[in-house]
């Protein structure tokens, strides 16, 4: 995917039905400045990553909350990273990646079945993939951060072209 490809997709990003991009950046300027998320700011990433599942993310208690997110900020590497928000309930490695996007959009981007569709698309992996853990978003982020560094991109904005790239080209259903 090339420059020109990303910055049409991303500029159509907001055709399509996937979270506002302001929104999670919201989240990040007060996960930055606060060092960790409370348990309403992550039912709310929640709620806009994946409406079904968010009411999840209320049974875990405030603690567990500020305490796990305040270790993603001290851990080195992306599998930790994931791993950590997958441990709270509500979250698996899609909606993990939006709080990990919101907190790092330089160095993270939001992944589910459409950005690895369209990775996929451009050879960058192989086969399909509906459902993902902590090793996926890891074998996603790496080329994100490739197309990124290519285009001049953050690696946040080509997840985002990614998504809509797909949300055009898609023809049949989803999964």
């Amino acid at each position: 995917m090339d420059e020109s490809t990303v910055a049409e997709y991303l500029d159509r990003y907001d055709e399509t039905q996937g979270l506002l991009p302001e929104k999670l950046e919201a989240f990040g300027q007060q996960y930055r400045e606060q060092g960790y998320l409370t348990r309403d700011q992550l039912h709310e990433i929640a709620y806009l990553s994946s409406t079904r599942s968010a009411y999840h993310v209320e049974s875990n208690p405030e603690e567990r909350c500020r305490e796990v997110t305040r270790n993603v900020r001290a851990v080195d590497g992306d599998f930790s990273k994931v791993r950590l928000i997958t441990g709270l309930s509500g979250f698996r490695a899609p909606t993990a990646s939006c709080v990990l996007a919101a907190l790092d959009p330089d160095r993270h981007a939001v992944v589910d079945t459409r950005v690895w569709a369209t990775l996929e698309r451009f050879d960058h992996l192989d086969g399909r993939k509906e459902s993902f853990d902590a090793d996926d978003y890891v074998t996603m982020v790496g080329p994100i951060r490739e197309i990124a560094a290519d285009t001049g991109h953050t690696p946040a904005e080509v997840g985002y072209a990614l998504f809509a790239y797909d949300a055009v080209h898609r023809e049949g259903t989803l999964h």
